[in-house]
């Protein structure tokens, strides 16, 4: 299903998370969220044990159009080469991960897992512009938008 919305664009599935609370929210309506921090993108709520795309989100504006299900698998390949590497983790299981950040000439690439509450298996892709956008902040509210997806 696609929904446009001025120049924001989502594609979901019919799945749905909880919120803090009674709340029930959309998959839909946490992507949205995820497009108001400054500078976004596009979002990708990726599947890490398929590497297909679950719901994306994006701008009609941002001029690099990428395909949900490419955009999926291409993080789904960094994210299982990080939590192989025991290199890159301080715990011997690499399940201290929570976060990846690949910096570009343009932007930043967010990676956020969702760690053990939704069965680890669930990751969040957010795209920030490196002009629009700050880094710290998204950070901060892309973490506050995967905890309380994570809160059942």
């Amino acid at each position: 299903m696609r929904l446009q919305c001025g120049e924001l664009w989502v594609r979901c599935s019919l799945l749905q998370l909880s919120f803090v609370g009674e709340w029930a929210l959309r998959i839909d309506d946490c992507l949205a969220r995820m497009m108001a921090i400054p500078g976004a993108q596009r979002v990708t709520l990726v599947d890490c044990a398929s590497g297909l795309a679950v719901a994306s989100a994006g701008r009609d504006d941002h001029v690099e159009r990428v395909d949900q299900h490419v955009d999926a698998a291409g993080a789904t390949e960094v994210v299982r080469s990080v939590l192989g590497s025991a290199a890159l983790s301080a715990t011997p299981d690499g399940d201290d991960v929570e976060e990846i950040i690949v910096c570009g000439a343009d932007g930043y690439h967010l990676l956020a897992l969702t760690g053990p509450d939704l069965d680890g298996h669930l990751f969040v892709h957010l795209v920030v512009d490196r002009e629009k956008g700050n880094l710290a902040l998204a950070r901060l509210r892309m973490q506050g938008l995967v905890q309380e997806m994570a809160i059942r």
